[in-house]
């Protein structure tokens, strides 16, 4: 499973870390992705990292490039996203996935962490 972590409020310009942490199986064997869902919104992939091909792809949203940083930690099995200059438009439920390399599936779900960006 897939247990996300580090959400919470913060003020404009703020910045958040967010966890990925898996549990039962190797993170480093699927592309991690984290979505978020704004309220009254539908979700929207925020960014990935895919190394299928044998070398690290990252995606970034254009609503977030330059903003935030997606990598990870083998070691701690974990995968984290790095949120800076946070906007109020950034406020969502992000939830992290793990996507099967072979299939193109989504595997696993993190349960979601809710951010909320406001003065």
């Amino acid at each position: 499973q897939l247990q996300a972590s580090g959400g919470g409020s913060v003020q404009p310009g703020g910045t958040l870390r967010l966890s990925c942490t898996a549990s039962g199986f190797s993170l480093g064997d699927y592309a991690v992705a984290w979505f978020r869902r704004a309220p009254g919104k539908v979700r929207e992939p925020v960014s990935c990292i895919d190394d299928s091909d044998g070398y690290s792809q990252y995606f970034y949203a254009d609503s977030v490039k330059g903003r935030f940083t997606l990598s990870r930690d083998s070691a701690k099995n974990t995968a984290f996203l790095e949120m800076n200059s946070l906007k109020p438009e950034d406020t969502a439920v992000y939830y992290c996935a793990g996507r099967n390399k072979r299939t193109g599936e989504y595997d696993y779900w993190g349960q979601g962490t809710l951010v909320t960006v406001s003065s």
